[in-house]
């Protein structure tokens, strides 16, 4: 009885015994580790018959990268290491080896049937033995070398299908000499508000350019916020774009307030590119802003001083995190007419959108109507170009969809008479001011629409609808002109898009002439004379070195602005006919 029960027993500790080693097992997963030997050779292998031997093809979890600037896409981490797809790799029907990628369902660009073809013809020079496997670098090492992305020669590349075995086809982009771009960037907020750069499509020597916080970073921004290698722009070839992607950063970076970051922002992969168009802002991390420029190479030189800044104020007003709703720019030469360009400010109320819209618009409907030879000419032989402009201003209001929304507008005409004399003439709607000195001499070139001026009240009694005592609004706004603002206008007839427009002022550049466009921002704490003096301080602190005078007045005149709490959105624009610096197409070192 006693040997029954031990047997018993020991019966029992056999199957514990089992039942644990069977449990560790499937804990373990031992066969994982020879599975890829032995299972997945005996189902995934192809074979093909070459000659009078077979030999096994590829393996297909061989990983192939994709190019960026194609219709496929790619992510990268902070280092740049690229993410690859799965592939797979299938025995041809004919010679050589052929590659089919199959894409993921998710790609915004591929449909899910669509598929990706590479011929890679096999080396007669490379002895394959029987049963010898191919390695991955015979197959992709030259085309992931190729797609690397800190080459930037072939940040532009895209592939296609064609040829008569529908291989993959690389295609080199061809230079188009009449297509050339100059990108101009300018930090106008954050720690390092001032610096510019500019590069060239062609200066392929100095593309991608690369935007962060750590050298060797082209554009070097000391501020927090900023990764070390935060964003990129390059220029994409094929499409003839200026393109920007952010590269993993931490605090992510905006396009126009609208982020552009990968969509899971902890995986630090890089971003998706988007198309940049003149007068974006980028942002990095919250406060350092960038404004771009883009312009034709012919734009690349000026032929006076140009210094362009802006502020939003922020601080200024309690700290508040208040939007930008200012908007500069200028365009010099106008597309296909050399001797004009165009100097503005939108300065915009109830939202920033008018604004963009304005200053986009009007350059075109100034270019439009001068690229008549008739009108063109009319305005260089008597040297005034009021139809010009009226007509401008009018075509734009017609163009402008802005019911909610309106925008100051201040356009300066400039254009040369020859290679020492210029014109400029100057039409606005609303508060934002031109001022200019000749020969000292000051000339103010817009005037003030607040409901309460002096030329507008002789308006509102012209038309018989005069300001009613202690009224000082109209609708709850104090100006009286602007574009947009469409719904506020089909209220109130008073409300008006008419431009003041200044007299014709001639311009030779040894008469030390400047001239400033400002929002009101500047000109509700800086005076004319204020204005004046610091220009005539700055440049003769400068005397010795005039090299980006004009961008140094600007920064002085915006810090006045600054220093005296000024508590609106402040933009400047200072043009100085008295220097010969130009704007350069590379990178300030």
């Amino acid at each position: 009885m006693a040997m029954l029960e031990s047997i018993v027993v020991f019966t029992l500790l056999l199957l514990m015994l089992l039942l644990i080693l069977i449990i560790i097992l499937f804990a373990v997963k031992p066969w994982r580790f020879f599975s890829f030997s032995f299972f997945s050779f005996s189902s995934r292998s192809r074979v093909i018959k070459a000659g009078e031997f077979e030999r096994p093809l590829v393996s297909d979890d061989i990983d192939l990268s994709s190019n960026q600037s194609n219709d496929l896409t790619r992510n990268y981490d902070l280092e740049g290491a690229c993410h690859q797809n799965e592939a797979l790799l299938r025995s041809p029907r004919t010679q050589g080896l052929v590659h089919k990628q199959r894409l993921p369902v998710a790609s915004p660009h591929l449909a899910q049937s669509d598929s990706l073809v590479l011929d890679v013809i096999s080396d007669p020079s490379e002895d394959i033995l029987v049963g010898q496997t191919l390695k991955r670098p015979l197959v992709t090492e030259h085309l992931v070398e190729a797609l690397k992305p800190g080459r930037p020669e072939n940040q532009s590349q895209n592939f296609k299908f064609g040829g008569e075995n529908d291989s993959l086809q690389e295609i080199v982009p061809k230079a188009i000499s009449d297509q050339r771009s100059c990108l101009s960037l300018e930090v106008v907020s954050g720690p390092s508000r001032g610096i510019r750069c500019s590069v060239e499509s062609t200066s392929s020597s100095r593309l991608p350019l690369s935007l962060g916080r750590v050298s060797p970073s082209d554009l070097l921004l000391n501020d927090s916020e900023v990764s070390g290698k935060h964003a990129m722009i390059y220029w994409n070839s094929n499409k003839l774009k200026w393109e920007l992607v952010d590269m993993g950063s931490l605090n992510g970076t905006l396009l126009n307030s609208q982020p552009i970051s990968h969509p899971d922002s902890r995986s630090r992969h890089w971003g998706y590119p988007m198309e940049l168009a003149s007068g974006d802002t980028i942002t990095l991390g919250t406060t350092s802003k960038i404004y771009v420029r883009i312009s034709s190479q012919n734009e690349c030189l000026v032929p006076f001083g140009v210094g362009m800044t802006s502020d939003p104020m922020s601080l200024r007003r309690g700290g508040k995190k208040l939007p930008m709703e200012d908007v500069c720019y200028y365009l010099w030469p106008l597309p296909g007419i050399d001797q004009f360009g165009v100097f503005g400010i939108c300065d915009g109320h109830g939202g920033v959108e008018a604004a963009k819209s304005a200053s986009k618009i009007l350059p075109e409907m100034v270019t439009t109507i001068l690229s008549d030879s008739v009108k063109r000419e009319r305005v260089l032989s008597q040297g005034d170009a009021s139809d010009v402009l009226r007509d401008a201003f009018s075509r734009t209001e017609a163009r402008m969809n802005n019911y909610y929304e309106g925008c100051t507008a201040t356009v300066l005409l400039v254009w040369a008479a020859d290679d020492e004399n210029f014109f400029a003439q100057c039409a606005n709607v609303g508060d934002s001011a031109c001022l200019m000195n000749v020969g000292g001499k000051q000339i103010k070139m817009t005037e003030d629409h607040k409901v309460t001026s002096y030329s507008e009240r002789l308006r509102f009694k012209g038309i018989g609808e005069p300001l009613k005592d202690a009224e000082t609004r109209l609708c709850g706004l104090n100006l009286a002109r602007m574009l947009g603002d469409k719904f506020l206008k089909q209220q109130d007839s008073r409300f008006s898009s008419e431009p003041y427009i200044s007299e014709a002022v001639h311009i030779n550049q040894t008469s030390g002439a400047f001239a400033i466009l400002a929002s009101d921002g500047f000109w509700d704490v800086v005076s004319i004379k204020k204005a004046i003096q610091l220009v005539a301080q700055t440049r003769e602190r400068h005397s010795t070195d005039k090299e980006k005078l004009a961008e140094k007045i600007a920064n002085v005149l915006l810090n006045d602005a600054r220093t005296l709490r000024t508590k609106d959105n402040t933009s400047v624009i200072f043009l100085d006919f008295d220097s010969r610096s130009r704007i350069s197409c590379k990178v300030d070192s």
